[in-house]
């Protein structure tokens, strides 16, 4: 059996996924297919994952691949997250990861509905929700905002007790609506780090819809994607990253002809079949991350790129804070001052080139930003950091 290393591994994600400089790449179309999928939790995310892929890119690159061109599209998917798919993905999404997430979501709602008292059968509610918006979409090939809808639709205006300390409205039926692909988040009537879409039929966005995959067809391409940008991986890591189940992996590295290969520490890991020869070195490299992104939240188990910061970059439900990176290793984490100016936090010493190099790094980010970025995610070592200034 093939044996590969941490370092190895590391070069591999400096390699894949466009973070080395000189493997960056020349679109965002082109940064989203070589991690498979960008993160969008934080709309932010997007442009900072493509400034740290993209050999030269602005805000403007991004919203053109969004929002003119659509090659890149938004869809709620694994664990019920927001993501940026390559558009040529979303066949594969749409009947596997999405469709788990929306059954889940039907299921938690209609529970809910019945519960608060809205309606006797909370199936039948969501349903006859569905329609109304769809109905009202139908006319506005523009798309209309949640707040349009929600005055447009007034029976999804109502306010229903979730789970504890939980209370959903009207965005829960529009978020249902997009994870079974009828709708799609479509212009961003925000700034660019800012989310406020018009919710467009996904007709209507996208022009010819094509036909979804199989389930099996579905998670088959996604883990084969995954597998190009993150392997070697293992079992667990697919079964976390996917939302997914045991069997439905299992089925894809079957019918992919996955070939197994050893890991320090023992563990066993997958690869594509025509994906066996080592990675070249890529050299030395630098690279700051935002929040989530999908190079940081690609792994269940991450100690061969995260070491013992772990604790320092994630928060208690497994978010990512920002990161800093040295030849595949995160040694810290970046932050902003009231002016906006990047900084990097080290956890770690690295040496005197290095550390000059994330200082370029820092200073054109702080010019790449032009102010501050707010966020939800802060990594603990950054908000100790912040605390004590």
């Amino acid at each position: 059996m093939r044996h590969v290393s941490d370092e190895e591994r590391r070069a591999r994600l400096g390699v894949r996924h466009a973070i080395a400089p000189g493997a960056r790449v020349g679109s965002p179309e082109e940064a989203a297919r070589g991690v498979g999928v960008l993160h969008a939790t934080e709309p932010a995310t997007v442009y900072l994952s493509c400034w740290a892929r993209v050999e030269s890119v602005g805000v403007g690159d991004v919203d053109r691949a969004l929002y003119e061109e659509r090659g890149l599209v938004k869809q709620l998917a694994m664990r019920r997250t927001l993501f940026v798919f390559p558009r040529d993905l979303l066949p594969a999404v749409w009947p596997s990861a999405s469709a788990r997430v929306a059954g889940a979501e039907r299921a938690r709602m209609a529970k809910d509905v019945v519960r608060a008292g809205v309606a006797e059968d909370g199936d039948a509610w969501l349903d006859r929700a569905r329609a109304e918006v769809l109905a009202v979409l139908a006319d506005a090939p523009g798309g209309r905002t949640a707040l349009e809808i929600r005055e447009a639709v007034p029976m999804i205006g109502v306010k229903v007790a979730g789970g504890p300390g939980e209370t959903w409205s009207a965005p829960r039926v529009l978020t249902h609506l997009g994870a079974t692909a009828d709708i799609v988040r479509g212009v961003n009537t925000g700034r660019w780090n800012s989310s406020r879409p018009r919710w467009t039929l996904t007709r209507h966005w996208l022009g010819d819809v094509p036909p979804p995959l199989g389930a099996a067809e579905g998670y088959r391409e996604l883990v084969r994607r995954w597998l190009r940008a993150f392997g070697p991986g293992t079992e667990s890591d697919l079964v976390w990253w996917l939302g997914s189940t045991k069997a439905a992996v299992r089925t894809a590295l079957a019918d992919l002809a996955a070939v197994p290969v050893s890991l320090d520490g023992g563990g066993t890991g997958w690869l594509l079949p025509d994906d066996l020869a080592e990675a070249p070195d890529p050299g030395p490299w630098v690279a700051l991350l935002p929040v989530l992104d999908p190079t940081v939240m690609g792994w269940q188990g991450r100690d061969f790129h995260l070491g013992p910061h772990r604790d320092q970059i994630f928060d208690s439900r497994g978010n990512a804070g920002t990161t800093a990176w040295v030849d595949g290793r995160v040694v810290g984490c970046w932050l902003q001052d009231a002016a906006g100016v990047v900084s990097v936090l080290l956890l770690e010493p690295v040496s005197a080139t290095a550390r000059r190099a994330l200082d370029d790094e820092a200073a054109r980010l702080t010019s790449w930003l032009g102010g501050r970025v707010e966020s939800g995610y802060v990594a603990p070592a950054a908000k100790a950091a912040r605390q004590s200034l």
